[in-house]
Protein backbone atom coordinates (compact mmCIF):
# COMPACT_ATOMS: atom_id res chain seq x y z
CA UNK A 1 0.00 0.00 0.00
CA UNK A 2 3.00 2.38 1.04
CA UNK A 3 4.28 1.81 -2.98
CA UNK A 4 1.16 2.35 -3.96
CA UNK A 5 0.85 5.84 -2.49
CA UNK A 6 4.15 6.81 -3.89
CA UNK A 7 3.81 6.24 -6.81
CA UNK A 8 0.25 7.77 -6.92
CA UNK A 9 2.13 11.07 -5.66
CA UNK A 10 4.58 11.01 -7.80
CA UNK A 11 2.25 10.48 -10.59
CA UNK A 12 0.21 13.84 -9.02
CA UNK A 13 3.48 16.01 -9.10
CA UNK A 14 4.24 14.74 -12.78
CA UNK A 15 0.98 15.81 -13.68
CA UNK A 16 1.25 18.84 -12.25
CA UNK A 17 4.24 19.92 -13.34
CA UNK A 18 3.82 18.98 -16.82
CA UNK A 19 0.35 20.44 -17.12
CA UNK A 20 1.88 23.51 -15.77
CA UNK A 21 5.13 23.80 -18.38
CA UNK A 22 2.74 23.22 -21.12
CA UNK A 23 -0.01 25.44 -20.21
CA UNK A 24 1.91 28.81 -19.80
CA UNK A 25 0.66 30.36 -22.63
CA UNK A 26 -2.94 28.83 -22.20
CA UNK A 27 -5.92 30.31 -20.85
CA UNK A 28 -5.15 29.21 -16.75
CA UNK A 29 -8.18 28.18 -15.95
CA UNK A 30 -8.96 26.13 -19.16
CA UNK A 31 -5.63 24.85 -17.95
CA UNK A 32 -6.20 23.77 -14.36
CA UNK A 33 -8.90 22.34 -15.78
CA UNK A 34 -7.73 20.18 -18.11
CA UNK A 35 -4.72 19.14 -15.68
CA UNK A 36 -7.33 17.55 -12.86
CA UNK A 37 -8.71 15.45 -15.79
CA UNK A 38 -5.65 14.52 -16.71
CA UNK A 39 -4.59 13.90 -12.78
CA UNK A 40 -7.72 12.07 -12.19
CA UNK A 41 -7.65 9.82 -15.22
CA UNK A 42 -4.11 8.95 -14.01
CA UNK A 43 -5.04 8.15 -10.29
CA UNK A 44 -8.37 6.06 -11.54
CA UNK A 45 -5.93 3.72 -13.87
CA UNK A 46 -3.32 3.63 -10.79
CA UNK A 47 -6.04 2.26 -8.64
CA UNK A 48 -7.23 -0.19 -11.21
CA UNK A 49 -3.59 -1.08 -11.58
CA UNK A 50 -3.20 -0.71 -8.06
CA UNK A 51 -6.50 -3.42 -7.68
CA UNK A 52 -5.39 -5.85 -10.11
CA UNK A 53 -1.79 -5.95 -8.20
CA UNK A 54 -2.99 -6.37 -4.79
CA UNK A 55 -5.22 -9.41 -6.16
CA UNK A 56 -2.40 -11.30 -8.02
CA UNK A 57 0.52 -10.17 -5.52
CA UNK A 58 -0.39 -9.98 -2.02
CA UNK A 59 2.82 -7.46 -1.63
CA UNK A 60 4.44 -4.86 -3.97
CA UNK A 61 6.21 -6.81 -7.06
CA UNK A 62 9.61 -5.02 -8.07
CA UNK A 63 10.72 -5.49 -11.67
CA UNK A 64 13.58 -7.49 -11.77
CA UNK A 65 16.68 -6.12 -13.43
CA UNK A 66 16.15 -2.55 -13.81
CA UNK A 67 19.06 -0.10 -13.11
CA UNK A 68 19.16 3.70 -13.15
CA UNK A 69 22.28 5.82 -13.52
CA UNK A 70 24.12 8.70 -13.66
CA UNK A 71 27.47 10.68 -13.82
CA UNK A 72 28.47 13.66 -12.20
CA UNK A 73 29.67 16.42 -13.98
CA UNK A 74 32.18 19.28 -13.76
CA UNK A 75 32.17 21.99 -16.27
CA UNK A 76 33.84 25.08 -16.76
CA UNK A 77 31.58 28.49 -16.75
CA UNK A 78 29.87 29.25 -20.27
CA UNK A 79 30.62 25.58 -21.62
CA UNK A 80 28.62 22.22 -22.11
CA UNK A 81 27.17 20.19 -19.65
CA UNK A 82 25.94 16.60 -20.71
CA UNK A 83 23.70 14.67 -17.90
CA UNK A 84 22.91 11.28 -19.19
CA UNK A 85 20.00 9.01 -17.87
CA UNK A 86 21.26 5.35 -18.13
CA UNK A 87 18.58 2.39 -17.57
CA UNK A 88 19.59 -1.41 -17.39
CA UNK A 89 17.37 -4.08 -18.93
CA UNK A 90 14.41 -1.07 -18.99
CA UNK A 91 10.76 -2.80 -19.55
CA UNK A 92 9.21 0.33 -21.17
CA UNK A 93 9.40 2.35 -17.22
CA UNK A 94 9.08 5.88 -18.13
CA UNK A 95 12.11 8.44 -17.63
CA UNK A 96 12.27 11.66 -16.65
CA UNK A 97 15.28 14.54 -15.53
CA UNK A 98 15.21 16.98 -12.93
CA UNK A 99 16.58 20.37 -12.07
CA UNK A 100 17.46 20.95 -8.66
CA UNK A 101 14.08 22.98 -8.03
CA UNK A 102 12.45 19.42 -8.87
CA UNK A 103 10.98 21.03 -12.07
CA UNK A 104 10.52 18.72 -14.97
CA UNK A 105 13.39 19.31 -17.50
CA UNK A 106 12.53 15.91 -19.87
CA UNK A 107 9.91 13.96 -19.43
CA UNK A 108 10.58 10.88 -21.63
CA UNK A 109 11.75 13.15 -25.11
CA UNK A 110 9.26 16.03 -24.10
CA UNK A 111 11.18 19.69 -22.91
CA UNK A 112 8.37 20.89 -20.82
CA UNK A 113 10.79 23.63 -19.35
CA UNK A 114 11.27 26.56 -21.37
CA UNK A 115 15.21 26.57 -21.01
CA UNK A 116 16.56 26.43 -24.82
CA UNK A 117 19.54 25.88 -23.33
CA UNK A 118 18.63 22.46 -22.62
CA UNK A 119 18.56 20.30 -25.44
CA UNK A 120 17.57 16.27 -26.08
CA UNK A 121 20.69 14.84 -27.44
CA UNK A 122 19.26 10.95 -27.38
CA UNK A 123 16.65 9.06 -26.31
CA UNK A 124 15.91 5.67 -26.26
CA UNK A 125 14.27 3.05 -24.05
CA UNK A 126 17.83 2.60 -22.48
CA UNK A 127 19.12 6.26 -22.03
CA UNK A 128 18.09 10.04 -21.54
CA UNK A 129 21.08 12.33 -22.88
CA UNK A 130 20.43 15.96 -22.19
CA UNK A 131 23.23 18.77 -23.41
CA UNK A 132 23.36 22.55 -21.44
CA UNK A 133 24.83 25.07 -23.24
CA UNK A 134 26.36 28.14 -22.02
CA UNK A 135 26.59 26.75 -18.01
CA UNK A 136 26.29 29.63 -14.99
CA UNK A 137 26.87 29.28 -11.65
CA UNK A 138 23.02 28.99 -11.32
CA UNK A 139 22.60 26.12 -12.83
CA UNK A 140 25.64 23.98 -10.03
CA UNK A 141 23.19 22.03 -8.26
CA UNK A 142 21.79 18.31 -8.22
CA UNK A 143 20.25 16.74 -10.58
CA UNK A 144 17.66 13.98 -10.78
CA UNK A 145 17.26 10.48 -12.85
CA UNK A 146 13.67 9.44 -12.21
CA UNK A 147 12.63 6.20 -13.47
CA UNK A 148 9.14 5.60 -13.21
CA UNK A 149 9.16 1.67 -12.14
CA UNK A 150 7.35 0.71 -8.53
CA UNK A 151 8.77 1.90 -6.21
CA UNK A 152 10.16 4.65 -8.54
CA UNK A 153 14.05 4.56 -8.52
CA UNK A 154 16.03 8.10 -8.53
CA UNK A 155 19.73 8.65 -9.03
CA UNK A 156 21.32 12.16 -8.72
CA UNK A 157 24.00 13.84 -10.93
CA UNK A 158 26.00 17.13 -9.53
CA UNK A 159 26.52 19.12 -11.75
CA UNK A 160 30.11 21.28 -10.58
CA UNK A 161 30.70 24.86 -12.32
CA UNK A 162 34.49 25.71 -12.26
CA UNK A 163 35.17 29.22 -12.53
CA UNK A 164 38.99 29.98 -13.79
CA UNK A 165 40.65 32.74 -12.35
CA UNK A 166 41.72 36.06 -13.32
CA UNK A 167 45.34 36.68 -14.71
CA UNK A 168 47.88 37.08 -11.89
CA UNK A 169 48.54 39.99 -10.26
CA UNK A 170 52.51 40.03 -9.27
CA UNK A 171 54.12 42.97 -7.58
CA UNK A 172 57.13 43.68 -5.35
CA UNK A 173 57.87 45.54 -2.07
CA UNK A 174 60.12 47.12 -4.09
CA UNK A 175 61.59 47.38 -7.76
CA UNK A 176 65.43 47.30 -6.48
CA UNK A 177 67.19 45.13 -3.66
CA UNK A 178 70.57 45.62 -2.66
CA UNK A 179 72.46 42.21 -1.75
CA UNK A 180 72.12 40.57 0.86
CA UNK A 181 68.64 42.49 2.10
CA UNK A 182 65.00 40.80 2.27
CA UNK A 183 61.98 41.48 -0.41
CA UNK A 184 58.68 40.49 -0.58
CA UNK A 185 56.87 39.17 -3.53
CA UNK A 186 53.32 38.87 -3.90
CA UNK A 187 51.09 37.00 -5.91
CA UNK A 188 47.48 37.32 -6.27
CA UNK A 189 44.80 35.27 -8.37
CA UNK A 190 41.09 36.47 -8.16
CA UNK A 191 37.35 35.51 -9.00
CA UNK A 192 37.95 31.71 -8.93
CA UNK A 193 36.19 28.60 -7.93
CA UNK A 194 37.10 26.84 -6.39
CA UNK A 195 40.31 28.34 -5.10
CA UNK A 196 43.40 28.14 -6.99
CA UNK A 197 46.61 27.12 -5.75
CA UNK A 198 49.76 29.47 -6.11
CA UNK A 199 53.45 28.02 -7.09
CA UNK A 200 56.35 30.21 -6.91
CA UNK A 201 60.09 29.29 -9.02
CA UNK A 202 63.20 31.47 -9.31
CA UNK A 203 64.26 29.80 -12.67
CA UNK A 204 64.48 25.94 -12.29
CA UNK A 205 64.33 26.59 -8.44
CA UNK A 206 60.99 26.05 -6.79
CA UNK A 207 60.35 28.68 -3.56
CA UNK A 208 57.71 27.74 -0.75
CA UNK A 209 55.46 31.33 -0.50
CA UNK A 210 52.80 31.22 2.15
CA UNK A 211 48.90 31.35 0.92
CA UNK A 212 45.80 33.01 2.13
CA UNK A 213 42.25 32.48 0.73
CA UNK A 214 39.53 34.94 0.82
CA UNK A 215 35.62 33.82 -0.38
CA UNK A 216 33.70 36.53 -1.85
CA UNK A 217 29.94 36.96 -1.37
CA UNK A 218 29.06 35.39 -4.05
CA UNK A 219 30.71 32.11 -3.82
CA UNK A 220 34.20 32.79 -5.09
CA UNK A 221 37.66 33.02 -4.34
CA UNK A 222 40.44 35.32 -3.95
CA UNK A 223 43.86 33.17 -3.50
CA UNK A 224 47.21 35.90 -2.55
CA UNK A 225 50.90 34.51 -2.05
CA UNK A 226 53.59 36.09 -0.48
CA UNK A 227 57.52 35.78 -0.83
CA UNK A 228 59.36 36.49 1.26
CA UNK A 229 63.34 35.96 -0.47
CA UNK A 230 66.80 37.43 0.20
CA UNK A 231 68.66 38.15 -2.82
CA UNK A 232 72.52 37.58 -3.62
CA UNK A 233 74.55 39.18 -7.09
CA UNK A 234 73.87 36.11 -8.65
CA UNK A 235 69.84 36.67 -8.77
CA UNK A 236 70.55 39.77 -10.60
CA UNK A 237 68.68 39.11 -13.51
CA UNK A 238 67.14 35.99 -12.53
CA UNK A 239 63.34 35.57 -13.63
CA UNK A 240 60.35 34.64 -10.81
CA UNK A 241 57.38 33.19 -11.33
CA UNK A 242 53.94 32.57 -9.53
CA UNK A 243 52.39 29.91 -11.08
CA UNK A 244 48.56 29.54 -11.04
CA UNK A 245 47.04 25.53 -10.24
CA UNK A 246 43.63 25.31 -11.42
CA UNK A 247 41.35 22.53 -12.81
CA UNK A 248 39.24 25.04 -15.45
CA UNK A 249 43.00 26.44 -16.75
CA UNK A 250 46.09 25.76 -17.66
CA UNK A 251 49.70 27.63 -17.63
CA UNK A 252 48.67 30.43 -16.38
CA UNK A 253 51.60 32.60 -14.34
CA UNK A 254 53.05 35.97 -14.11
CA UNK A 255 56.92 36.58 -13.85
CA UNK A 256 59.08 39.34 -12.90
CA UNK A 257 62.79 39.79 -13.29
CA UNK A 258 64.26 40.32 -10.45
CA UNK A 259 67.43 43.62 -10.46
CA UNK A 260 70.27 43.41 -7.63
CA UNK A 261 72.42 46.04 -7.02
CA UNK A 262 76.04 44.73 -5.59
CA UNK A 263 79.03 46.07 -3.99
CA UNK A 264 82.34 46.29 -7.02
CA UNK A 265 84.71 43.49 -7.90
CA UNK A 266 87.85 44.16 -8.51
CA UNK A 267 90.78 42.32 -9.95
CA UNK A 268 94.50 43.56 -10.94
CA UNK A 269 95.98 42.28 -14.03
CA UNK A 270 99.20 42.56 -15.67
CA UNK A 271 99.27 43.72 -18.84
CA UNK A 272 103.21 44.03 -19.44
CA UNK A 273 105.40 42.68 -19.16
CA UNK A 274 104.89 38.72 -19.65
CA UNK A 275 107.25 37.59 -17.01
CA UNK A 276 109.59 38.62 -14.26
CA UNK A 277 109.54 42.04 -13.74
CA UNK A 278 112.78 43.05 -13.77
CA UNK A 279 115.19 46.61 -13.30
CA UNK A 280 115.53 48.85 -15.95
CA UNK A 281 111.71 47.26 -17.61
CA UNK A 282 108.53 49.01 -17.68
CA UNK A 283 105.31 47.59 -15.67
CA UNK A 284 101.26 47.86 -16.68
CA UNK A 285 99.35 47.35 -14.45
CA UNK A 286 95.28 46.90 -15.49
CA UNK A 287 92.15 47.15 -12.70
CA UNK A 288 89.36 45.05 -13.88
CA UNK A 289 85.88 46.40 -12.03
CA UNK A 290 82.12 45.06 -12.62
CA UNK A 291 79.49 46.09 -9.90
CA UNK A 292 75.76 47.13 -10.08
CA UNK A 293 75.80 50.29 -10.61
CA UNK A 294 78.76 50.45 -12.48
CA UNK A 295 81.37 51.75 -9.71
CA UNK A 296 82.17 55.29 -10.27
CA UNK A 297 85.43 55.42 -8.59
CA UNK A 298 88.18 53.48 -9.19
CA UNK A 299 91.91 54.87 -7.31
CA UNK A 300 95.44 52.88 -7.37
CA UNK A 301 97.58 53.62 -4.24
CA UNK A 302 100.70 52.15 -2.68
CA UNK A 303 99.79 50.43 0.71
CA UNK A 304 102.67 51.84 3.59
CA UNK A 305 104.31 53.77 1.20
CA UNK A 306 103.94 56.82 -1.53
CA UNK A 307 103.37 55.51 -5.53
CA UNK A 308 106.81 56.25 -7.50
CA UNK A 309 106.60 59.92 -8.49
CA UNK A 310 107.09 59.18 -12.16
CA UNK A 311 104.04 56.83 -11.97
CA UNK A 312 101.45 57.47 -14.72
CA UNK A 313 97.58 56.43 -13.70
CA UNK A 314 95.02 56.38 -16.11
CA UNK A 315 91.51 55.58 -15.20
CA UNK A 316 92.02 51.56 -14.41
CA UNK A 317 95.42 51.63 -15.50
CA UNK A 318 98.95 52.47 -13.92
CA UNK A 319 102.02 52.42 -15.45
CA UNK A 320 105.51 52.75 -14.48
CA UNK A 321 108.75 52.88 -16.06
CA UNK A 322 112.46 52.32 -15.89
CA UNK A 323 111.43 49.70 -12.55
CA UNK A 324 114.07 49.53 -9.98
CA UNK A 325 113.91 47.45 -6.63
CA UNK A 326 112.90 50.65 -4.66
CA UNK A 327 109.27 50.06 -5.77
CA UNK A 328 108.74 46.86 -4.56
CA UNK A 329 105.61 46.90 -2.45
CA UNK A 330 101.85 46.15 -2.43
CA UNK A 331 99.79 48.14 -4.96
CA UNK A 332 96.11 48.27 -4.52
CA UNK A 333 92.96 49.42 -6.80
CA UNK A 334 89.81 50.73 -5.07
CA UNK A 335 86.45 50.75 -6.28
CA UNK A 336 83.32 52.09 -4.83
CA UNK A 337 79.88 52.48 -6.03
CA UNK A 338 76.28 53.17 -4.31
CA UNK A 339 76.35 49.88 -2.39
CA UNK A 340 79.81 49.78 -1.19
CA UNK A 341 83.81 49.52 -1.26
CA UNK A 342 86.47 46.90 -2.32
CA UNK A 343 89.67 46.30 -3.69
CA UNK A 344 92.51 43.59 -4.72
CA UNK A 345 96.55 43.88 -4.42
CA UNK A 346 99.38 43.40 -6.45
CA UNK A 347 102.82 42.69 -5.45
CA UNK A 348 105.79 43.93 -7.07
CA UNK A 349 108.99 42.23 -6.60
CA UNK A 350 112.00 43.91 -8.87
CA UNK A 351 114.39 41.25 -10.17
CA UNK A 352 117.82 41.46 -11.20
CA UNK A 353 118.45 42.77 -14.64
CA UNK A 354 119.81 39.70 -15.90
CA UNK A 355 117.04 37.08 -13.50
CA UNK A 356 115.88 34.22 -14.89
CA UNK A 357 118.37 34.48 -18.42
CA UNK A 358 120.50 31.50 -16.88
CA UNK A 359 117.46 29.59 -16.36
CA UNK A 360 117.01 26.08 -18.84
CA UNK A 361 114.79 26.48 -21.44
CA UNK A 362 111.12 24.41 -21.08
CA UNK A 363 111.98 20.90 -23.02
CA UNK A 364 109.30 20.06 -24.82
CA UNK A 365 109.00 16.34 -24.06
CA UNK A 366 106.51 15.52 -27.31
CA UNK A 367 109.19 16.31 -29.03
CA UNK A 368 112.14 14.89 -27.66
CA UNK A 369 110.19 11.33 -27.28
CA UNK A 370 109.15 11.67 -31.12
CA UNK A 371 113.01 11.83 -31.66
CA UNK A 372 113.96 9.09 -29.78
CA UNK A 373 111.40 7.15 -31.49
CA UNK A 374 113.24 8.00 -34.99
CA UNK A 375 116.37 7.27 -33.75
CA UNK A 376 115.44 3.51 -32.44
CA UNK A 377 113.57 3.07 -35.66
CA UNK A 378 116.53 3.56 -37.95
CA UNK A 379 118.74 1.67 -35.69
CA UNK A 380 116.34 -1.28 -35.88
CA UNK A 381 116.39 -0.54 -39.61
CA UNK A 382 119.97 -1.09 -39.98
CA UNK A 383 120.52 -3.89 -37.67
CA UNK A 384 117.83 -5.80 -40.01
CA UNK A 385 119.51 -4.79 -43.20
CA UNK A 386 123.08 -5.63 -41.85
CA UNK A 387 121.65 -8.89 -40.68
CA UNK A 388 120.38 -10.31 -44.31
CA UNK A 389 123.50 -8.85 -45.71
CA UNK A 390 125.72 -11.22 -43.70
CA UNK A 391 123.25 -13.88 -43.96
CA UNK A 392 123.89 -14.06 -47.92
CA UNK A 393 127.67 -13.78 -47.41
CA UNK A 394 128.26 -16.90 -45.07
CA UNK A 395 130.88 -19.77 -45.98
CA UNK A 396 133.10 -22.51 -44.51
CA UNK A 397 136.66 -22.24 -44.95
CA UNK A 398 139.37 -25.68 -44.40
CA UNK A 399 142.48 -26.09 -44.96
CA UNK A 400 144.99 -29.74 -45.09
CA UNK A 401 148.21 -28.45 -42.99
CA UNK A 402 147.70 -31.10 -40.48
CA UNK A 403 146.17 -33.72 -42.06
CA UNK A 404 147.83 -37.21 -41.04
CA UNK A 405 148.73 -35.44 -37.45
CA UNK A 406 146.74 -37.64 -35.93
CA UNK A 407 148.01 -41.02 -36.35
CA UNK A 408 152.09 -39.67 -35.26
CA UNK A 409 153.27 -41.12 -31.86
CA UNK A 410 154.81 -37.44 -30.92
CA UNK A 411 154.58 -33.88 -31.59
CA UNK A 412 157.81 -34.10 -33.78
CA UNK A 413 156.42 -37.03 -35.60
CA UNK A 414 153.23 -35.07 -36.05
CA UNK A 415 154.95 -32.14 -37.44
CA UNK A 416 156.88 -33.84 -39.93
CA UNK A 417 154.02 -35.95 -41.13
CA UNK A 418 151.73 -33.01 -41.41
CA UNK A 419 150.87 -32.39 -45.05
CA UNK A 420 152.03 -28.34 -44.10
CA UNK A 421 155.05 -29.10 -43.04
CA UNK A 422 158.53 -28.35 -44.52
CA UNK A 423 158.73 -31.49 -45.91
CA UNK A 424 155.68 -31.69 -48.56
CA UNK A 425 155.47 -27.37 -48.61
CA UNK A 426 154.99 -27.87 -52.58
CA UNK A 427 152.10 -30.07 -51.60
CA UNK A 428 150.13 -27.57 -49.72
CA UNK A 429 146.71 -26.85 -50.69
CA UNK A 430 143.95 -24.82 -49.81
CA UNK A 431 140.18 -25.80 -50.32
CA UNK A 432 137.19 -23.35 -50.06
CA UNK A 433 133.89 -24.30 -50.16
Amino acid sequence: MESYNSALSVCLSVCLSVCLSVCLSVCLSVCLSVCLSVCVCLSVCLSTFHGFHSSSCPSVCPVEGQNLGTDNVSVIEGEMATISCRVKNNDDSVIQLLNPNRQTIYFRDVRPLKDSRFQLVNFSDNELRVSLSNVSLSDEGRYVCQLYTDPPQEAYADITVLVPPGSPIMDSQEDVVSEGNETELTCTAMGSKPAASIRWMKGEQELTGKMTVDETYDGMFTVTSRLRLTVSKEDDGAPVSCIIDHPAVKDLQAQRYLEVLYQPEVKIVQAFPEGLTREGENLELTCIVNGKPQPNQISWLRVDDDVPSHTVITGSDLFIENLNKSYNGTYRCVASNAVGEAYDDYILFVYDSRAGEGAPQKIDHAVIGGVVAVVMFAILCALIVLGRYFARHKGTYFTHEAKGADDAADADTAIINAEGGHNNTEEKKEYYI
